[in-house]
């Protein structure tokens, strides 16, 4: 029976170790700025381009973040993202790059409410519409988090 209670104990004391050692970082309040890097869509260059992330962290926690998504020449995806010179020539497309663009903005309502930097993944789920706006939100979320780690 001891040497039972003594397996379960160092089991138990192995596993605090475990979790304590886990990966958990710690982060400098202030607002940093990270960029994915340069993603390629698919064979007709939809979801070419990065993501830029501008997040804050107070007391290790994440309080605020906008997301922007930009074509590979740095131009910003906005409302006329979609549109050929200037005008919508595929009422479909359009619909479907500007619905990227809104599902993109939800990310960084995502991101804050979950709060914690070093769990936030686990929090965020791709939004149909937006799956190659996702990667670039993840890889830029942890470019802003390198920065910001202690």
């Amino acid at each position: 029976m001891k040497r039972i209670i003594a397996v379960c104990l160092s089991i138990m004391l192995i596993a605090a170790l475990l979790c304590a050692c886990g990966g958990s970082k710690n982060y400098k309040d202030g607002t940093y700025t990270g960029q994915s890097q340069i993603f390629k869509g698919d064979e007709e260059g939809n979801g070419d381009g990065y993501g830029v992330v501008t997040l804050t962290i107070k007391d290790n926690a994440i309080t605020a973040c906008e997301f922007q998504t930009y074509e590979p020449d740095g131009t910003l995806k906005d409302d006329e993202y979609g549109k050929v010179d200037g005008e919508i020539k595929n009422e479909d497309y359009y619909h479907k790059a500007q619905q990227a663009i809104k599902g993109s903005a939800k990310y960084a309502e995502m991101l804050v409410t979950a709060g914690n930097p070093n769990t936030f993944e686990d929090n965020i789920d791709a939004i149909s519409g937006a799956t190659f706006s996702y990667d670039q939100f993840i890889d830029a979320v942890y470019d802003a988090l390198s920065k910001a780690a202690e």
